[in-house]
């Protein structure tokens, strides 16, 4: 992430970032979005703003199926990406919540 504000500090640019906590930072495992997400949350704790947002890979149910016209589709499961269920993601989220009321607690308090 250091490397990417520092990019576009260099360019002249805001330092804002999206992080994608699906695809190549879970290793397109969808089971570890939480753990990018974690860790995403701890900077936002500590103070960092250059992170506007993440995307999650989320649907109703975790995982993914194949298109079978042998079978009827699982109602609630992707059928293009790998993505965290809806308890999951509600988890997630609320996680990250909690990082960003920590550092706006921790950008109101003097130095």
């Amino acid at each position: 992430m250091a490397g990417a504000l520092d990019l576009l500090r260099a360019a002249g640019l805001p330092e804002r970032l999206v992080i994608d906590a699906s695809h190549d930072n879970s290793g397109k495992d969808h089971r570890r979005q939480p753990l990018v997400a974690a860790d995403v949350a701890a900077q936002l704790a500590a103070g960092q703003r250059g992170v506007v947002g993440i995307m999650l890979e989320s649907f109703l149910e975790p995982g993914r199926q194949d298109l079978d016209p042998t079978r009827e589709l699982e109602y609630g499961r992707s059928i293009t990406d790998a993505c965290l269920g809806w308890a999951q993601t509600a988890d997630v989220l609320d996680d990250l919540a909690t990082a960003v009321r920590a550092r706006r607690a921790t950008l109101r308090t003097p130095a």
